[in-house]
């Protein structure tokens, strides 16, 4: 299944963000000293270099078996900066938009419709709320797995005041399951800020929109301004910088600030066309509109985005079936035997300085140039899975916390976790930590102290006390759960308290927490929320949950799966 590359939301600190959908690096070192040297027989006046590769640095297969040029690019085969620029835009814009004609439909995007010139201003914004909502969940995200969020979310919140008016566990509600949860978040502060300070819309250029709202970066900007308000402004996501970095043959670091200089400015090039007024105010044209009708950006940046998505894939790219095969700098390098290649002349003073060599010529698939990846680390998090009230009773709640509102997993809630734990950690000190915890959350600090150990005891002979105690601490399991930039273990034991108040006992900062949905209100996702604010809460916030609720919580996936995992221990008649 064909999958959009995104990069993870773009306000993300610890990823490469959004627009910057490659982030700036600093700019590449490399310096080819040769580059500067004045080749020997060389006459006076324009500087040229006749191409001679110089002895390999890298193992080379046999020239006999390929054609290929083994390197065309950095030590090896130096040519002009200026194959990294678009020098036919008008052409290539022609062939995109022709192929993009025939495919634009196929994959059944509810977000993608024809350019309508007519539509007036509230529409414009409207179709801006449409796009913004779609390009946030497609970060990170297959098309097919998207379609049906979107078209649930667009039922609850169809326009952006309804999202405005949402609180923070009805947007995560919606969102659960899509990952990276701070774009949620993000949604519904942008949306707060947009009602508020816009009228209810998303600011119509891509300068205004990346300044003021959350989350969006100048990709997000660009894709956004261009599709709804036809703003001339490109887009640089990863399927446009991997299918750049291929038109252009550009070799070097793909997050250095040269690459992403190189590339913003190809894909502005596709994007601004003169003699077209900037905008769709001016009543720019679709690409439905006719063959000689103007060309939209839009229309482009979306092009240029499924072209990369579908035929310049990250492997096999399908290169007989490319719109831009005949202006390829890659596919016409690959083309190329090595004596072609190696007598190409380069005027010196404009040799390409930002490219990198090849370690090894492998066509088209040569670009970009690859990175080894940073590797996750690896994190082991203490999960207390802790439940009050009594076996085969109606009456057995769990302890969730909300984590705070920025950051992995923002506003979801888990069940009391220490994070980053000793992986040395014995039985002994994880019970250790039980008293703590509880000693924060519960209201009156009524903790029966007990011994931290693991301990095995009948639940059909509860504590007789008004006083909070640990009956029993069981172990349950490890859960590994892989992020984009974590390996976590979730170390799960299982918790029982008894005694203490009926209800459960009072927590700080909450009340009961039951999600079961009201009647009030026919066929909305309202809940009971005696213990849910009603705005983005500052903070962590406890509460407790019935037993036969826990998984309508919204919690993330590792939290489902410590759940499931726990729950296995009565559906066997594995409990303590």
């Amino acid at each position: 299944m064909a999958k959009r590359r995104r990069s993870p939301p773009e306000s993300e600190n610890w990823s490469d963000g959004g627009t910057s959908n490659i982030a700036s690096d600093s700019e590449s070192d490399f310096d080819d000293a040769s580059f500067a040297q004045k080749p020997k027989g060389s006459r006076s006046g324009r500087r040229t270099a006749t191409v001679a590769p110089k002895k390999a640095k890298v193992a080379r297969n046999d020239a006999s078996t390929s054609s290929a040029p083994q390197e065309i690019c950095g030590d090896f085969t130096p040519h002009s900066k200026s194959v990294h620029t678009i020098s036919s835009p008008a052409m290539v814009r022609s062939a995109l938009l022709a192929w993009y004609k025939t495919v634009r439909d196929t994959r059944g995007m509810p977000w993608r419709r024809p350019y309508d010139a007519n539509l007036g201003p509230e529409e414009r914004a409207q179709r801006a709320y449409e796009v913004w909502i779609s390009e946030i969940m497609l970060q990170q995200t297959q098309v097919a797995t998207v379609i049906p969020y979107y078209n649930r979310w667009m039922l609850k919140f169809p326009t952006i005041r309804d999202l405005a008016e949402a609180t923070i566990d009805e947007v995560n509600a919606l969102w659960k399951g899509l990952g990276y949860y701070s774009r949620a978040s993000r949604l519904l502060a942008g949306a707060q800020k947009a009602v508020k300070q816009y009228g209810a819309k998303l600011p119509d250029n891509a300068k205004d929109m990346e300044a003021n709202i959350p989350g969006i970066g100048r990709y997000s900007a660009g894709a956004i301004c261009s599709i709804a308000y036809g703003e001339q402004v490109p887009v640089l996501d990863g399927n446009v910088h991997r299918l750049l970095s291929r038109f252009l043959a550009l070799h070097a670091p793909p997050k250095a600030k040269s690459t992403l200089d190189v590339l913003w400015a190809g894909a502005r090039t596709m994007v601004e066309i003169d003699n077209v007024p900037n905008g769709a105010q001016a009543g720019v044209e679709s690409l439905d509109s006719g063959p000689q009708s103007p060309q939209y950006a839009g229309d482009i940046n979306q092009a240029l985005i499924e072209l990369g998505s579908t035929v310049c894939k990250v492997r096999e790219p399908n290169c007989d079936s490319c719109p831009l095969q005949l202006w390829c700098s890659a596919y016409q390098n690959s083309k190329l035997t090595a004596e072609e290649k190696s007598n190409r002349i380069v005027d010196i003073e404009d040799v390409c300085q930002t490219c990198e060599p090849l370690s090894a010529y492998e066509g088209v698939n040569s670009y970009p140039m690859k990175v080894d990846r940073k590797r996750a680390r690896e994190e082991l998090d203490l999960v207390n899975v802790i439940e009050w009230g009594k076996l085969n009773s109606k009456e057995r709640w769990f302890l969730l916390v909300r984590r705070p509102e920025g950051g992995l997993l923002a506003g979801l809630y888990e069940f009391p976790t220490s994070a980053d734990v000793s992986n040395s950690m014995t039985p002994v000190a994880q019970a250790a930590v039980l008293p703590e915890i509880l000693s924060t959350l519960v209201h009156d600090g009524s903790l029966i102290k007990t011994t931290p150990q693991y301990q095995k005891g009948s639940r059909d002979d509860p504590v007789q006390t008004e006083k909070l105690a640990i009956s029993s601490i069981q172990p349950v399991g490890d859960v590994l759960h892989v992020f984009s930039h974590i390996k976590k273990t979730y170390r799960v034991q299982r918790v029982i308290l008894e005694g203490g108040a009926n209800p459960p006992p009072t927590l700080v900062g909450a009340s009961l927490h039951d999600e079961r949905p009201s009647k009030k209100k026919k066929g909305a996702a309202k809940f009971k929320d005696v213990n849910v604010a009603t705005h983005i809460p500052s903070g962590p916030m406890a509460v407790w949950v019935p037993l036969d609720r826990v998984m309508e919580t919204n919690m993330g996936t590792g939290m489902v799966k410590v759940w499931n995992l726990t729950k296995k221990l009565w559906e066997e008649g594995n409990e303590i």
